[in-house]
Parts: structure tokens; sequence; C-alpha cells
């Protein structure tokens, strides 16, 4: 018999950005990102899709004074969705590693889904923006990403010339490293640890 879908909703309106998320853990079939920061939706699919995940994001915020808002929020809100589905569906494998090349780039993600938030960001973009994106960004993404999934989060791009093959490596490895992490676990989230508990 087929294991259930792990599937979860997320919902977050603030007076700065309105979000509703959707994580399919088990399938890639969902794709669609309705959002006014199409770099960034280009960077989130890459990472569902080559993950095996589905995805779907519809997301508005107050980008005219600074996209800082939602691309935070919109790390927040996919870190509650993987929280959220440890939690209602149960133990996972804990650790997953990936490395992804992309023409001059490599991009490296490593993760412990751990309960114990923290992020090692060892990225130096060559250009400050892809397109209008500003790269910097990235990196209040993934942190409001590690705390709010309540995971070990480690990125790095050790050499690249293109910010954009850079970032996408990046995006790519943290798919295929979080759908490690994630796969169900037969036992419990202690038997992953040597302290009997995380």
């Amino acid at each position: 018999m087929a294991e259930a879908t792990r599937r979860v909703r997320i919902e977050r309106n603030t007076k700065e950005t309105q979000i509703d998320l959707t994580l399919t853990l088990d399938s890639r079939a969902d794709q669609s990102f309705d959002m006014p920061l199409p770099y960034l939706a280009h960077m989130l699919n890459a990472m569902a899709f080559h993950g095996g995940f589905g995805l779907e994001i519809t997301a508005r915020g107050d980008i005219e004074v600074d996209p800082h808002h939602l691309v935070e929020d919109l790390g927040i809100v996919l870190g509650q969705a993987f929280h959220k589905a440890l939690e209602e569906y149960g133990p996972v494998q804990r650790y997953g590693h990936a490395v992804i090349p992309m023409d001059d780039a490599l991009g490296q993600a490593t993760v412990d889904v751990c309960q114990r938030p923290y992020l090692v960001y060892r990225v130096t973009f060559p250009q400050e923006k892809s397109g209008s994106f500003d790269m910097f960004l990235f990196k209040e993404f993934f942190q409001g990403f590690a705390n709010s999934a309540r995971i070990n989060l480690h990125l790095e791009c050790p050499y690249g010339d293109n910010a954009h093959h850079m970032s996408e490596a990046l995006f790519k490895s943290l798919g295929r490293a979080l759908t490690q992490a994630y796969r169900p676990l037969q036992g419990s989230m202690s038997d992953m640890s040597t302290k009997g508990g995380l």
C-alpha cells in the first residue's frame, strides 16, 4: 500500500506581506508561483523541481518599499511548512547533503533537522544583482527559512563567475538536500541522536 502524500499549507498575513504556501513533500506534480519577484520564483521552482517536491505559492507584499519584507517572509513561511510537515507526519531521516554544479559555479547544501536553528552562509556573489533582484537578499531568505524550519543549514558556493549560476546551483543543491533529510523514518527521531532526543 502506498504511503499518504505529505502535504501542508501555511498562510501568513501581515501589514507588509500576504503569503499562501502549499508544500507537497512526496510529489513534484504541483508547481505554481504567483508572486511579484520573478527571480526568486525561478530559484524556488528550481529548488522544488530538483528536490522532487511540490510547491505552490501565492504572495504579495510591499515591494514598492523594499523587496526585503517579502523575501524574508517567504523564507519564514517555507520553513514553517517544513516544520509543520515534520510535526504532522512524523520522523524523518534528519540529514541531507548535496553538491550541484552549474557551468562555472558550484553550490552545496547540508541540512540537519535537529530543532536547533543555525545558518552558515558562505556565499559571495560577483554581481550585486541578477536582473533586478538584489543578491544580498538571499541570506535573509535562508535565515528566515532555517529559523522557522528549526534546522541547521549550511550553504556554500566555493566558486563561480556568474551570480545567476551560483544562486541556481545553491537552490538546486538545497532542494536535493532537503529531500534527503525529510525522507520518512521508520521509528522515532530520538533514534537519530545519541542523546535519545533532539
